[in-house]
């Protein structure tokens, strides 16, 4: 796995999450932090049903590429499924139990990736200000 660009996939991995309308989906580069992978993104869906639509996704869109999960866990689980690519691990949970756990916060070291265009960053944020 030495020649693939975990970065690249987390930004393929975090854009298909959002895609299939998962809820605030983040990259966090964790190199150096632990040596379980470089990367990971974390999102959350609504329902059980389309946590399985974005990982299955995910997987599809990535075996294309002819990359393949070294592991997966929570393929039985209602509320959380991770999915381990070596240099990245993928979490899709439920709006529940990523606030429970609060993965972002017990990684607090790690930087945040920002994996948006430009473009839909400034109309977010143009957005954003007209509710205030």
């Amino acid at each position: 796995m030495s020649n693939i660009n975990f970065l690249e996939l987390a930004v393929r991995a975090a854009k298909i999450a959002e895609d299939k309308k998962a809820l605030f989906p983040v990259i966090l580069d964790v190199t150096g932090l632990t040596a379980m992978a470089d990367y990971f993104v974390i999102a959350a869906a609504q329902s059980t049903p389309q946590i399985n639509a974005v990982c299955d996704e995910i997987e599809k869109n990535f075996k294309n590429s002819a990359v393949l999960p070294v592991r997966k866990e929570g393929v039985s689980s209602k509320s959380w499924r991770v999915i381990d690519y070596g240099g990245l691990i993928v979490h899709i949970m439920s709006p529940e139990i990523r606030d429970a756990y609060k993965l972002e916060t017990l990684w607090g070291g790690a930087k945040t990736v920002t994996f948006k265009d430009a473009a839909v960053l400034k109309i977010e944020i143009l957005q954003k200000i007209k509710e205030l």
